[in-house]
């Protein structure tokens, strides 16, 4: 049975915690973040990366975002606003009683990390960013196409919203829930103060992770490239968990 958390505005935010109630040694839990129309059983369960990280000795923590998985699901965008997003990591963090934690994200999931590093950066050690570029992909989709989409089967013109938008509702997602998602999410920032370590990961064919090599030496922060995987096979592939666990020590 997964925990709950409440955030500040009320919305429950489903979590687990694997491998353990408190850190190993001198290495604190790693929190895991999901990206749009996922959950974390889909993107870190069944991928490995749990047990990956379980196996190296850490504890781990999985949540759902909100409008994902077991978590509620809002209808308004302005629900999804990435401040909200990054509250509840932080609300979840507070329940698991997690002070201070390695941060991986995936995809959407590297926006919520930016913002709940922008809410609570002392209780941040490192960040794991994968599948992210300096272009947050909503904010290149036309709104209208994700509308017509979402509530009136419309096909897009643009491939990637059907693919995407597509595989989202054929796996039961809540259509009001996702538009009011992409619609608060579109645009938002990935920022990262300086003096937390991050390390920036990208399939050689991810579209998705355009200019992402230029960002991490702009940063001057770690950059790692997956030969010959795309923006859903990164996740599974096993050079991207050893350079997480190498990287996170």
């Amino acid at each position: 049975m997964p925990l709950y958390a409440e955030s500040a505005d009320g919305v429950l935010i489903a979590y687990d915690v694997h491998g353990g109630a408190t850190a190993v040694g001198e290495h604190p839990p790693i929190v895991l973040i999901h990206g749009f129309a996922s959950t974390a059983a889909v993107t870190w369960e069944s991928t490995g990366w749990v047990r990956a990280l379980t196996d190296a000795g850490r504890v781990v923590v999985t949540l759902d975002l909100r409008g994902h998985g077991r978590s509620d699901k809002p209808h308004r965008a302005d629900e999804f606003a990435p401040t909200l997003l990054g509250a509840d990591v932080r609300a979840v963090l507070d329940s698991a009683g997690a002070d201070v934690v390695d941060v991986v994200a995936y995809s959407m999931g590297c926006r919520v990390a930016s913002a709940f590093v922008e809410l609570a950066q002392d209780r941040v050690r490192r960040v794991v960013l994968g599948g992210a570029g300096p272009v947050e992909l909503f904010a290149t989709w036309d709104l209208a196409e994700v509308r017509g989409l979402l509530l009136s089967d419309e096909p897009p013109m643009n491939p990637l919203v059907q693919a995407v938008l597509g595989a989202a509702l054929a796996a039961g997602a809540d259509r009001e829930s996702m538009l009011a998602c992409v619609e608060g999410v579109s645009g938002a920032p990935l920022i990262m103060p300086a003096g937390i370590p991050v390390l920036f990961v990208a399939g050689e064919e991810d579209p998705v992770t355009r200019g992402t090599q230029g960002l991490a030496l702009d940063w001057g922060v770690d950059y790692v490239s997956i030969p010959g995987r795309d923006h859903i096979n990164t996740l599974t592939a096993r050079a991207f968990k050893d350079a997480v666990v190498g990287f996170l020590g």
